[in-house]
């Protein structure tokens, strides 16, 4: 603790304050099985040589998506990025650039922000977004509390088919708040019902498109009856790049989307940094978290740029503030905005398709499969598959094949045991069609062993 300048005695006296014995009583909120309780099985001390080589054994250990065909999706999802993105966002003036407090010197990162959001309104159909969030389950809590404060209301419907971690984000965040969140129960086939749990108390109901299981559904007809009860209606999109196929969230009459732009621009870096994207409706500006860049004119009438909502405000306001995460993901956003830019509208339209072609392909010849079925009718580029094993086995021994077959539903969802059988697959513009047929006869040994 040598870099630590408070005295025992100091230290003592803060925990006394806030009504607690000990530095270990922060932590009783992580359960004790996922807490470190000792060193890393790291060398204490060794030449720099030496920590190279240690560190270059650990990562041979990875299957890496990079190296064998992957079909990993489950809301991280591997798309080609541009090497141009890589070498922009690594510029110096973006790469060291800190929060624009001053606009006079931080006209380019406001006008990057600008794009970005303009962006994310457009594809999401929205009036407006916010410079980024975190990521897509964080942006996916800070919604519901959003949609709470917006209706005065205290309970939130989240949709069974929501990506569990979105929405255990979720639970976690509203734990400690008054506002309750129902959880409902996942399903594979057929609608899904909010008729029981909808009603006059409720802020929001969460749904995600493609759901969890990768089906695709037209959400107008929710989103009418949630506001035929005061409700508002957000949408979750995990996978960004369906937004260039489908009706937008927007036109389906959503009040808020949210959703992970990891898809564009940002390389899978085992689980992030990602970019949570966060739009409403022009009306709910003012509820909306995190900070919001402008277009105005300075005093020769030059087109600028400003903070026109700024989490400072934030600081300031403490526990009134309308969140708690005070900074953007202003990298990955910029990296998403590049590709997006480089795509262009119809980039991003053909992109979208080019997904959703090879997807349906790979799904034919993997529903033909003896004792294999495909479960979803509707898809982008992940659908869902029935295996005549456990899916957990079935990805060990893909993987003892050198191909990452996909995400056994079990992983995510592991109280239901009716789900053992499910495997997640996706596939994008990154799979060639040799790669799908290795995956196909995988499967077919697999199925008939």
């Amino acid at each position: 603790m040598r870099y630590m300048p408070h005295t025992a005695e100091e230290r003592a006296e803060m925990l006394k304050k806030i009504g607690v014995s000990s530095v270990d009583e922060l932590f009783v909120d992580i359960p004790e099985e996922a807490r470190l309780n000792d060193l890393l099985d790291l060398p204490t001390h060794a030449p720099e040589m030496v920590v190279e080589k240690k560190m270059q054994a650990y990562g041979l250990k990875n299957l890496s998506p990079a190296e064998v065909p992957s079909f990993l999706g489950a809301g991280a999802y591997r798309h080609h990025v541009p090497t141009v993105v890589d070498h922009l966002v690594q510029r110096s003036e973006f790469l060291t650039a800190y929060t624009p407090y001053q606009p006079e010197i931080s006209q380019g990162t406001l006008q990057a922000l600008f794009e970005f959001q303009t962006q994310v309104a457009m594809i999401t159909g929205m009036d407006v977004a916010n410079a980024s969030m975190y990521d897509g389950a964080t942006a996916c809590a800070e919604a519901v509390l959003m949609s709470c404060r917006a209706t005065r209301r205290k309970k939130a419907i989240l949709s069974g088919n929501l990506h569990p971690h979105y929405r255990e984000v979720t639970e976690t965040t509203v734990q400690y708040t008054e506002f309750k969140v129902n959880s409902k129960s996942p399903v594979v086939e057929g609608p899904e019902d909010f008729s029981e749990e909808l009603d006059q108390e409720i802020a929001c109901v969460v749904v995600q498109n493609p759901d969890f299981f990768g089906r695709l559904q037209d959400l107008a007809e929710l989103a009418e009856k949630c506001h035929e009860v005061g409700a508002l209606l957000v949408v979750v999109v995990t996978e960004v790049v369906s937004l260039g196929a489908i009706k937008s969230p927007g036109e389906m009459g959503a009040d808020i989307v949210v959703g992970e732009g990891q898809s564009i621009g940002v390389p899978l870096s085992y689980g992030g940094p990602y970019v949570g994207l966060f739009a409403t409706k022009q009306k709910y500006v003012r509820q909306m978290p995190g900070r919001l860049c402008g277009e105005t004119v300075d005093q020769e009438g030059k087109r600028g740029y400003v903070l026109t909502l700024s989490t400072r405000e934030q600081h300031i306001r403490r526990e009134k503030a309308t969140s708690n995460i005070c900074t953007n993901a202003g990298l990955c956003s910029l990296a998403f905005s590049i590709h997006m830019s480089l795509l262009g509208e119809t980039g991003f339209k053909k992109l979208a398709m080019l997904n959703h072609g090879e997807a349906v392909a790979a799904s034919e010849k993997i529903d033909a499969i003896e004792g294999v079925r495909v479960v979803n009718e509707t898809f982008f580029n992940e659908f869902t598959v029935e295996l005549p094993v456990k899916a957990e086995q079935a990805v060990e021994r893909l993987a003892e094949r050198n191909i990452l077959g996909g995400i056994p539903v079990s992983r995510l969802l592991p109280e239901h045991a009716e789900f053992d059988n499910l495997l997640l697959v996706t596939v994008t513009e990154t799979n060639t069609e040799e790669e799908v047929d290795q995956l196909v006869d995988a499967l077919k040994e697999i199925a008939n062993a």
